[in-house]
């Protein structure tokens, strides 16, 4: 997962930019995208869903949640380890708390009928929670809390994730990052919305920086040992470490409360990573919607929190700092920046995208000529 980044300065240096790639029109990508996965199996609208959600990682600056986890996608879909046809069953309904099973289909299929029913019965119960279980990994969190938000509702998304780190006092991995997003509307701010992993970094991050072959910077991960390193493969191999300390610990401890046991899905070291082209993933999510309506005049609510952001924002600056950001505000200028001058893609992935295509005898489109290299950095927070 994603961090919904909230400041602008002193951030852990980005990986390093891509070698000379691609550049690609937003649409172009989602249209590419969307025929890879169709040639895979999965349904038009399925497909371009899911295309929609990496291209949307892309725009916000968060290429480690991009098009390069494609062809992890479809390796799972030519092993079975996930249905290309999604079919989300509901097990239990008591009007405000549903209980879905998406029969190992694709995540952000399932976690986008949760969320449809979710604002659907917030909206007649005032709050809904929907659990989900037999999922699997779904991208960025914020992608579903962000459509709730612009529903009217505020939103907290929680999913279990494959063991990443140790618990704390431990040294093998058994606890995944689990992350969680919160999302609500602001007014003519937007969306406000937080988006984590309880780890010092997402661990796509750290397949980023492994793709593009640079180093990770001190305090994200210990190789297998249990020693600091900056070399993504013995972090991979290894772990991450958690956020703050032993807090970053019991809050993932706690998600896969919510998310896996819960639910009724896997937890723990069950939870299975979308790299893992053969196994089934037992993901778990629980979603929580709450109508701002049922619990206050939306007009009311939407200059209180205005009147929280411009707040926020007019504070008094560190020496450090720029600018006060809120969270989402640094995700939503990405988007508009790559919006309009395109989103490059890495050669490496240009290349494991051509490879898909290969194989499918999809024709790739035209692009353009790479971008200089400051505009091709991760956002970090």
């Amino acid at each position: 997962m994603v961090i919904e980044s909230v400041r602008s300065a002193t951030a852990p240096p980005p990986p390093p930019p891509p070698p000379a790639g691609m550049v690609v029109r937003p649409d172009t990508l989602r249209a590419l995208v969307t025929e890879l996965l169709t040639a895979r199996g999965v349904p038009e609208h399925d497909a371009a869903l899911l295309a929609d959600t990496l291209v949307m990682a892309e725009l916000w600056g968060h290429a480690s949640h991009g098009v390069l986890r494609l062809p992890w996608y479809a390796a799972r879909l030519a092993s079975g380890a996930m249905a290309a046809v999604t079919d989300v069953e509901t097990i239990t309904d008591s009007g405000a708390v549903l209980v879905l099973d998406g029969h190992d289909g694709i995540g952000q299929v399932v976690t986008r009928r949760a969320v449809d029913l979710g604002v659907e019965r917030a909206r007649h119960h005032g709050i809904a929670g929907v659990a989900v279980r037999h999922s699997g990994h779904f991208g960025t969190a914020a992608y579903f809390t962000r459509v709730a938000a612009e529903a009217g509702c505020v939103a907290i998304l929680v999913t279990n994730a494959s063991p990443a780190m140790a618990p704390w006092g431990g040294r093998r991995k058994s606890i995944g990052t689990n992350p969680w997003s919160i999302a609500a509307p602001a007014g003519r701010h937007g969306v406000v919305v937080m988006d984590l992993a309880n780890t010092a970094v997402a661990r796509g991050k750290v397949y980023l920086a492994s793709e593009r072959g640079g180093d990770i910077p001190q305090g994200w991960a210990a190789d297998a040992e249990g020693n600091a390193t900056t070399d993504p493969a013995a972090a991979l191999a290894g772990l991450i470490l958690p956020m703050a300390g032993p807090k970053g610990y019991v809050i993932s401890f706690m998600m896969d409360v919510l998310a896996g046991v819960l639910t009724g899905s896997a937890f723990g070291p069950e939870v299975v990573g979308p790299y893992d082209p053969d196994r089934r993933s037992g993901a778990g999510h629980l979603l929580i919607v709450i109508d701002v309506a049922a619990m206050s005049s939306t007009t009311e609510f939407a200059s209180r929190m205005e009147e929280l952001v411009d707040a926020t924002k007019s504070g008094e600056l560190a020496s450090w700092a720029d600018e006060i950001l809120v969270p989402g505000e640094l995700e939503d200028r990405s988007r508009d920046a790559n919006e309009r001058d395109g989103i490059h893609l890495a050669a490496t992935t240009w290349a494991s995208l051509a490879a898909l295509a290969a194989e499918s005898g999809t024709p790739l489109p035209r692009t353009d000529a790479p971008h200089p290299p400051h505009q091709t950095q991760e956002v970090h927070p």
